[in-house]
């Protein structure tokens, strides 16, 4: 298959093929005696595992420990698993202060001033108050 068939069967640009390629993410392809790249099937697998990983937070130099570890054969699991145990650390750690962050910015915009004007009393008595969206619903 042709790099354009690659990129298009992977979800992805023919660029980040060639990108691919030169982090050592994928083999080298061989050349067609057009000088035309020519990949194997199974690189769609590849490119697919490649954006599968960097979607659960890995950085593309640890997708390229991850994959060769994986690939080599005999592959060390003790190895692996110690790479995929210090990901899971960094990625509670950031869930963590993603969590803090979430949780000033919601007090923030609970207290904020601009955001929360005081209640208006409307004619009749009624107290009206600003509708204020949150991630999960409106509030009346």
């Amino acid at each position: 298959m042709k790099i354009g068939e690659l990129a298009g069967a992977a979800g992805v640009s023919v660029q980040t093929i060639r990108y691919y390629e030169r982090r050592k993410l994928l083999p080298p392809p061989t050349r067609l005696g057009s000088g035309y790249r020519e990949y194997q099937a199974e690189t769609v697998r590849a490119v697919l595992a490649i954006k599968q990983l960097k979607a659960a937070g890995f950085t593309l130099r640890e997708v390229r420990d991850f994959l060769s570890l994986v690939t080599l054969q005999p592959h060390n699991p003790a190895d692996t698993r110690a790479l995929v145990e210090a990901k899971l650390c960094k990625m509670d750690e950031q869930i963590d202060r993603l969590q803090t962050l979430r949780q000033e910015l919601s007090d923030r915009l609970a207290t904020c001033k601009c955001c929360n004007p005081p209640t208006a009393t409307t004619a009749g008595g009624v107290h009206r108050r600003r509708r204020v969206l949150t991630r999960e619903r409106i509030y009346a």
